[in-house]
């Protein structure tokens, strides 16, 4: 019998106390604690493989207490100084370990479970170079809010200072990244350093470092796992009735409200229009929240920022009051200052850029539909005619932009196409560069797809690394990565690690021979265009000599039957597709 645990407030469903199965429950079914869906929560732990007593090292211990804790998977590639570790993972069946061809990828991919999941996956490198590989994807996961383990291995304690080969000063150089960082000093602290890693990278959402020498990885020792029930705090939070009732009457005495929602309102979709209902109000969201409701929703206006719709703009310009739900407030975000009403499960949050007239700190799954029943039901039939007409408008502009004629394919009706055939609850994970602006401003999400990107790091290279995560967490669902020239060709290595673990990911490469979005940058500050274009390659021939499948797209004529072809393989599939980043609208 297994046990599962809320993402959102810690909340364990024991099926052996319960009685039922966790995949039998509704699918309307609900945390019982926090009002979250089923679809948030993560299976914790299952049958232990047994190893002997005599046979268990430090490593073993470690790794049971990780699987104790639901690590389910662990990237990287081995090395001298974390051949112990490894081992345990070759001897631990509740584990995965998956070889990838850079650290940078290992420490992306645990990142990308941690936004997909809420929970934490692990990367594992060796001392020296291997551990300063992994800091991008760390910084990704730090600055989103994503928990992730990351271990490395270190050399032998004597050694320590001594200036050995591979030997950098691990502790220091992890330090700006995390929220707990130790090293493995003693076989006694084996699974306490482990717990208090996952609890901190958990409950505050980033980064867990853990080093570990080689010499104590091997040590004989068997001790006592600490079990993940009863240890890890509940964080089922709702603000006072006293603030509820403020922010109620604010609303009540509005009469433009306008709603955003970031990436901390996901999964409260149908929450968001119920409240949108009442208040009559447009649903407006960051770029991360895209799909937090299903986008062609009457009440949903796009995203706002840089690249968002005009609807979304102008509505937030004219709104009297703004209602803000787990939002970071990047700066491409372009929220303005305005009364404010804030949500955040995190204190820090709340009026990070503007003072607000109330701000409620709690999940958002319990908040909004708590503070929607003490809200008046309000009906404006010419500001939801102002809605309508303003989406109208802004869809009218982005088919106007479409052309299936030009040579270099317009990047708009390369969107358009993946639009038309992406399945409802297909995995999109997107880099950053031109190929993620036009996702942004052209791509539809439905509620039940899920959207992965590098958001406050905005780190090239993401995309890749987040689609092999995405497919060993959703088997069954298609995913697909939307990607660019400039930011494939950074991790291009591990499209062979698709292909080694037969994940079959579709990546669509937007091929404009040019850093795009640098391009257009230098045009905007009235620079020269200098030492922006790229040298081409054949990325669907590298695909086909990695073993996948590669598809090579020259004329508008020809992405239709070549998206069908992708979608149906069943194999990693590369389409590369010839765009203009001049093309530019």
């Amino acid at each position: 019998m297994a046990k599962y645990r809320c993402t959102v407030c810690n909340y364990v469903y024991d099926e052996e106390e319960e009685g039922v199965k966790f995949k039998d429950l509704p699918e309307d079914w609900r945390c019982p604690v926090c009002n979250s869906p089923k679809n948030v929560f993560v299976e914790l732990v299952g049958e232990k493989e047994t190893i002997s007593k005599d046979e268990r090292t430090v490593s073993d211990v470690m790794i049971d207490q990780m699987v104790e804790w639901g690590v389910k998977y662990i990237f990287g590639i081995p090395g001298t100084s974390s051949l112990g570790v490894v081992d345990a993972l070759r001897k631990n069946d509740q584990i995965q370990y998956y070889q990838v061809r850079h650290e940078q990828t290992a420490a992306f991919m645990a990142s990308a479970y941690g936004k997909l999941t809420g929970h934490v996956a692990a990367c594992l490198t060796i001392a020296g170079p291997g551990a300063t590989n992994l800091a991008t994807g760390l910084y990704d996961a730090k600055l989103d809010h994503a928990p992730v383990l990351a271990l490395t291995g270190q050399v032998e304690r004597h050694k320590i200072g001594t200036g050995a080969t591979q030997e950098i000063d691990q502790h220091s150089f992890f330090e700006p990244i995390c929220v707990f960082n130790k090293a493995v000093m003693s076989k006694e602290q084996s699974t306490s350093l482990v717990t208090h890693a996952i609890k901190h990278a958990l409950l505050e959402k980033g980064v867990s470092h853990i080093s570990i020498p080689n010499d104590i990885q091997k040590l004989p020792y068997d001790t006592k796992i600490k079990s993940f029930k009863g240890n890890l705090a509940d964080q089922s939070l709702l603000p006072s009735n006293n603030l509820l009732k403020s922010a109620a009457k604010k609303i009540d005495n509005s009469k433009r409200p306008v709603i955003i929602a970031g990436f901390g309102a996901m999964g409260q979709g149908d929450s968001l229009i119920e409240l949108a209902k009442k208040i009559n109000s447009p649903i407006i969201t960051t770029y991360r929240g895209k799909g937090v409701i299903n986008e062609e929703h009457p009440f949903y206006m796009g995203s706002h920022g840089s690249i968002g719709s005009t609807a979304a703009t102008e509505l937030v310009q004219k709104s009297d009051l703004l209602i803000v739900i787990g939002s970071s407030f990047s700066d491409l975000t372009q929220i303005p200052e305005k009364s404010m009403i804030q949500i955040d499960i995190d204190p820090l949050m709340i009026a990070k850029k503007y003072p607000v007239e109330v701000g409620l700190v709690g999940n958002s799954a319990q908040i909004i539909p708590k503070l929607t029943t003490m809200l008046k039901e309000r009906e404006d039939k010419e500001y939801q005619e102002e809605m309508k007409n303003l989406k109208q408008s802004w869809i009218e502009l982005l088919e106007e932009e479409i052309s299936t004629d030009k040579t270099p394919i317009r990047p708009q009706y390369i969107i358009k196409v993946l639009n038309q055939k992406l399945d409802d609850d297909a995995v999109i994970t997107v880099d950053v560069g031109e190929n993620c602006w036009w996702v942004g401003r052209n791509f539809w999400m439905k509620k039940t797809q899920k959207l992965l990107l590098s958001g406050n790091l905005g780190s090239m290279g993401f995309g890749l690394p987040a689609a092999l995560t995405s497919q060993l967490t959703y088997p069954d669902r298609q995913v697909v990565c939307i990607t660019g020239d400039g930011g494939f060709s950074m991790v291009m290595a591990d499209f062979m690690t698709a292909v080694k673990y037969k994940l079959p990911i579709k990546v669509f490469l937007m091929n404009n021979k040019e850093l795009g979005m640098i391009m257009q940058e230098q045009k905007v500050e009235k620079y020269p265009n200098y030492q922006t274009e790229l040298q081409d390659c054949d990325y669907a021939g590298f695909a086909k000599n990695c073993g996948g499948i590669g598809i090579k797209v020259e004329k508008a004529e020809m992405l239709d039957d070549a998206v069908d072809k992708a979608l149906k393989s069943k194999k990693p599939v590369l389409v590369d597709i010839d765009t203009d980043p001049r093309r530019f609208i």
